[in-house]
């Protein structure tokens, strides 16, 4: 199959970490250029806007859009009206009715749109998913915490209403538990802690179940200092899962079966790749559901301000 020609939308913190290098070393897609106002890969052109760069390339058959939430709608609209397939950074949009609004903009166009869950190529979701498929879950219990400082420093975005605060790493966490675990869930309750100046919470506990009862509890805190906490515990009936370090490593009944290198980005474009060959597209919008529950029905407690 020919190598797709793609343009990056964002020039920001997780294009240079993430996407930046698995397209350097992806077989599936060639960096025609980029559009960020700000800025710019000094081997690639650059433009100062999305319809600059479709205008500039007519070459290009699909663009990742890796901008802040709010921007993400208007900009992937604009490339699925030219006829570009979009991956969309998670979460997929500032709100549920934005992403079904493009997913059917992208049936109607014939395009692949794809919401970009990067943390469910994580190496040991998958078999996760395989084991808990045959075992009763009793309970689940998720910590998700790091420091914001070190993990989104200057990222004043991330405190604005569409930023989501703690909910924007928080929701790597509820994309793989809706990933591995054999059973929807839903939002029982909520507490979602708010700097005085931000509109967005630095802190939340979410208290899940599912049709049995199953206690399904997470934690999500930007104010842990030293190294973050990303892990995930699943009592079974036949034992405990344990996913650790974001998903890299898998542990069942206190014996770790795999630790493996963060490959999350290249497994995720292999499957954009994927599904614009075979015309089809992937946005789950399960994680951002929860995200969305918990604002709507959360209890809000105002804590001390954040200073960067």
């Amino acid at each position: 199959m020919s190598v797709i020609n793609l343009g990056l939308v964002g020039v920001g913190k997780i294009a240079r970490d993430q996407h930046l290098p698995a397209l350097t070393e992806s077989g599936d897609f060639h960096l025609v250029a980029s559009a960020d106002p700000h800025a710019r890969h000094p081997l690639i052109p650059g433009h100062a806007a999305l319809d600059e760069m479709l205008t500039a390339h007519p070459e290009l058959e699909a663009v990742a859009v890796c901008t802040p939430t709010s921007l993400r709608y208007t900009q992937a609209r604009l490339a699925l009206e030219k006829g570009k397939h979009v991956l969309l950074e998670k979460p997929p949009g500032a709100t549920l009715s934005e992403v079904e609004d493009l997913m059917a903009l992208a049936e109607r166009q014939g395009r692949s749109l794809f919401a970009a869950w990067h943390s469910r190529f994580a190496p040991g979701v998958a078999d996760a998913r395989e084991w808990l498929r045959e075992r009763r879950v009793e309970r689940v219990e998720i910590d998700w915490k790091e420091d914001v400082r070190v993990w989104h420093p200057g990222q004043a975005w991330i405190w604005e209403p569409a930023g989501m605060g703690v909910f924007d790493p928080g929701i790597n966490a509820l994309s793989i538990v809706t990933e591995i675990l054999p059973q929807a869930f839903f939002l029982r309750d909520a507490r979602l802690w708010v700097p005085s100046n931000c509109q967005a919470p630095i802190a939340a506990r979410l208290d899940f179940s599912d049709a049995l009862a199953t206690p399904i509890v997470a934690d999500f805190d930007f104010r842990q200092p030293g190294p973050p906490t990303w892990s995930i515990h699943v009592e079974t009936d036949r034992g405990r899962l344990s996913l650790a370090q974001g998903g890299r490593r898998l542990e069942i009944a206190g014996q770790c079966v795999l630790d493996d290198e963060e490959r999350e980005y290249p497994g995720l474009y292999a499957r954009f790749a994927q599904l614009i060959r075979s015309g089809s597209s992937d946005v789950d919008l399960a994680p951002l559901r929860h995200v969305a529950d918990a604002c709507l029905a959360g209890w809000r407690e105002t804590t001390d301000a954040f200073h960067e």
